[in-house]
């Protein structure tokens, strides 16, 4: 077995692919030069960081739109642009992703992460939160430069922080003589913002730009520009783009899905010895990332929400759909036996809410008579994932 695992890694080390020139025009951190069909929001951009060439403060901006709209691919197109326009070194750049784990997922941790990327080694623990503060205070000033802070799923640290650090951030700029700050905060979430402090919200949002979805065509287009650089000519068959296209475009027009989509399509095809990539392997990719996505999704559930996946499925093997009063009886009498007490049954009625939008379920109000209104629910994920899925939640709840 060792051996036969030695060959599979020695094989891939010398063996040169034939479909693909460079994998990583496909990667969500690639940085193209052109960016297609975001020049309004490139544009509005600019405008607002502009005035940073003139040592002038920008206003802090918001940028909001659903996961693979393109909001990071812009900005930090738009701020190499702008570092690289300023000549002089007078605009500088500070990136990070709030949702990485034990790296700027609290105030302490993001504060010491902007430290070390101006230079300074802190550690990730032990000092005073004013202590750091100070540190990073002083290294700005000392730069004496217009920084462009950019918070990247930003609601996850005050998610996890409190939105106390974000009144620290916008009031940096008071304790700066040389340099100033401004900030550009990216999220997913489009109610963000009205759940933050007043004071918070008025200093933050100064200005706010929106990301639509992507449509089926206009990814049609990312994917043709992307595939130009990432495979050879001629190993990409016709109407494996418009596939790719369309499944990302139910998807709400989420471009980094097309593009992980057809990738692995490419990583398909090249494993079962293809000459090409065909509209076949599209389809093996799109149940492979169906299949990862849904574990994942369940995996992220809360507890009571788990519970209701399981009677959900436990229920649908018996019958293809079922009413929302029987689905909450069958809830009840597990949350008994697991001594846990049972969520209401409007709370119930939330989660089933999500699961539709999740493309777990469908479900639809019907009239039952006298017996008044309920909805009628259908498990839309395939039985062997329902299985495999329920199969994971019998060994969490130990049944």
């Amino acid at each position: 077995m060792q051996q036969e695992i030695a060959k599979i890694f020695e094989s891939y080390l010398t063996k040169k692919s034939t479909i693909f020139r460079l994998k990583e025009a496909l990667s969500p951190k690639f940085l193209p030069d052109k960016i297609l069909h975001r020049d309004e929001q490139i544009n509005a951009l600019a405008h607002i960081l502009a005035p940073s060439l003139k040592r002038e403060k920008p206003s802090n901006v918001f940028v909001y739109g659903k996961s693979g709209t393109g909001k990071t691919l812009v900005i930090l197109h738009v701020c190499r642009e702008l570092e690289k326009f300023s000549g002089e070194n007078s605009v500088k750049v500070l990136y990070v992703n709030c949702k990485m784990r034990k790296v700027a997922d609290t105030e302490y941790r993001l504060i010491a992460f902007l430290c070390r990327a101006l230079g300074k080694p802190v550690p990730a623990t032990g000092l005073p939160t004013y202590e750091i503060y100070k540190e990073f205070f002083d290294l700005l000033d000392k730069e004496g430069k217009i920084f462009i802070l950019v918070l990247d799923e930003i609601d996850r640290l005050v998610k996890k922080s409190g939105d106390e650090v974000l009144y620290n951030l916008t009031r940096i700029n008071s304790e700066l003589q040389n340099s100033s700050v401004s900030i550009v905060g990216i999220s997913n979430d489009v109610t963000f913002k009205l759940k933050l402090d007043p004071r918070i919200r008025s200093s933050l949002g100064e200005e706010e730009i929106i990301f639509p979805p992507y449509d089926a065509f206009q990814l049609k287009d990312i994917l043709s520009e992307r595939a130009k650089l990432a495979f050879f000519e001629d190993k990409v068959n016709e109407g494996v783009i418009e596939k790719c296209a369309a499944y990302a475009a139910r998807e709400h027009g989420d471009a980094r899905r097309a593009l992980e989509l057809l990738r692995l399509a490419g990583e398909i095809a090249e494993r079962m010895g293809s000459p090409m990539v065909m509209e076949e392997h599209v389809d093996l990719a799109n149940e492979k990332m169906e299949r990862e996505t849904l574990i994942e999704v369940v995996k992220k559930q809360t507890l009571h929400a788990k519970l209701i996946i399981h009677c959900l499925i436990n229920e649908m093997y018996r019958n293809q759909r079922i009413y929302s009063g029987d689905l909450y009886d069958i809830y009840c009498k597990v949350c008994r036996q697991l001594s846990i007490r049972p969520l209401t049954q409007r709370r119930v009625s939330d989660f089933l809410n999500e699961f539709d939008i999740l493309g777990i379920i469908s479900n639809k109000t019907i009239s039952r008579g006298r017996y008044g209104r309920t909805r009628e629910i259908v498990l839309t994920i395939p039985e062997d994932l329902a299985r495999e899925v329920e199969k994971m939640l019998k060994a969490e709840f130990g049944i």
